[in-house]
């Protein structure tokens, strides 16, 4: 089982992924894209070309484990529809979740990467194109526990426990 959560930088996917994996326990690996970004010699930027790479070094490393039977949960940001539809080809099990939040509400909870002085935010100045045909969309989490109740939906749905 892969599930692949998808949102905006602040919008919980992390968050979510962990809590997936701790009411889990230890039945899913979390792939975080930004740790993976961190994980190979040749360091990425957050250019529109380095994140594609890193989009493609996501999905590659996640179908191969998932192959091997290993349970997967991805927080990514995932900007790219032609990773997003490759995934549903070529990885068996797949389960796409969209965090939808507003672009005001993560201006909010991250002003250091909503300012406007950084460059290449996706929302920003990189266009960030929302899944087509995601398994599910959760919109505007405020908090801990409505993520917690989201991921008790989440495992119950796909028959987890």
């Amino acid at each position: 089982m892969v599930i692949w959560i998808v949102g905006l930088s602040g919008s919980g996917k992390t968050t979510l992924a962990k809590i997936i994996c701790d009411k889990l326990k230890q039945k899913m690996l979390h792939i975080d894209g930004d740790l993976v970004r961190q994980m190979y010699e040749k360091k990425l930027g957050h250019t529109t070309k380095d994140r594609l790479t890193n989009a493609g070094r996501i999905s590659r490393l996640v179908e191969i484990l998932s192959r091997q039977n290993i349970n997967i949960v991805v927080s990514v940001l995932s900007i790219f529809p032609k990773w997003l539809s490759w995934n549903k080809k070529k990885i068996k099990n797949y389960f796409e979740i969209y965090l939808k939040t507003d672009l005001k509400v993560l201006k909010k909870r991250k002003p250091n990467i909503y300012s406007g002085r950084k460059k290449n935010v996706v929302g920003l100045d990189i266009k960030f194109n929302e899944p087509k045909k995601p398994d599910m969309v959760i919109k505007g989490c405020k908090n801990i526990k409505e993520l917690k109740s989201k991921a008790d939906i989440i495992i119950k749905k796909l028959n987890l426990n």
